[in-house]
């Protein structure tokens, strides 16, 4: 079976969704954003989506401030900041603490964090709804387009995506750089803090 090509449908979602449309952006970060509201600012209303209760609270808002920060430089977006609740991410991964980086654990935290995009982009009339994680490069995008697709309604749509592609990842780098970005060395939860 051939593996689907999610840049390539997203590509087509965008020319069939003519223009006006809103979509709400999950954001884990302002690195990996940069490059995702970079592509897909001339075709969207953009909001941004800060809701990550997997990242703890000194990390937490050192990534909010950053990313409100690149989104007042640029304007792609307006900016949704979800109430910071870690417990939220502790209650999802119960009993998988000591999966391997990337396995069950992550699966969980992927589905609790679009989960809550889907249910705000349904909930206050949006288009679509998508997420930056498949920027980076040990993010499986299989599934992650999986569990979007998986949580799409008749009115807010999956925005397949895989933002790796067309040199979305080197292109956050470089934005990283131009706007003077914090840049994490990981994922955001104290396991892959203490994975890194």
């Amino acid at each position: 079976m051939n593996a689907r090509n999610f840049d390539k449908l997203m590509c087509e979602q965008i020319e069939n969704a003519g223009s006006g449309k809103k979509l709400l952006l999950h954001c884990c970060c302002a690195p990996c954003s940069s490059a995702c509201l970079e592509r897909l600012a001339a075709s969207f209303e953009i909001c941004a989506l800060f809701y990550n209760p997997n990242i703890e609270d000194v990390e937490y808002l050192k990534r909010k401030a950053e990313l409100i920060r690149f989104l007042s430089e640029t304007g792609y977006a307006t900016v949704l900041d979800c109430d910071h609740d870690t417990s939220e991410f502790y209650q999802a991964v119960n009993g998988l603490e000591k999966e391997k980086e990337g396995g069950a654990r992550c699966a969980k935290c992927f589905e609790l964090r679009l989960a809550k995009t889907a249910e705000i982009a349904a909930v206050q009339g949006f288009d679509y709804f998508s997420t930056t994680l498949t920027l980076s490069p040990l993010k499986n995008a299989n599934l992650i387009n999986a569990i979007g697709e998986g949580l799409q309604t008749e009115n807010a749509k999956w925005l397949y995506c895989d933002f790796k592609k067309r040199g979305g990842y080197l292109r956050s780098l470089r934005l990283s750089k131009e706007h003077n970005l914090y840049r994490q060395n990981f994922c955001g939860c104290v396991f892959s803090k203490h994975n890194s």
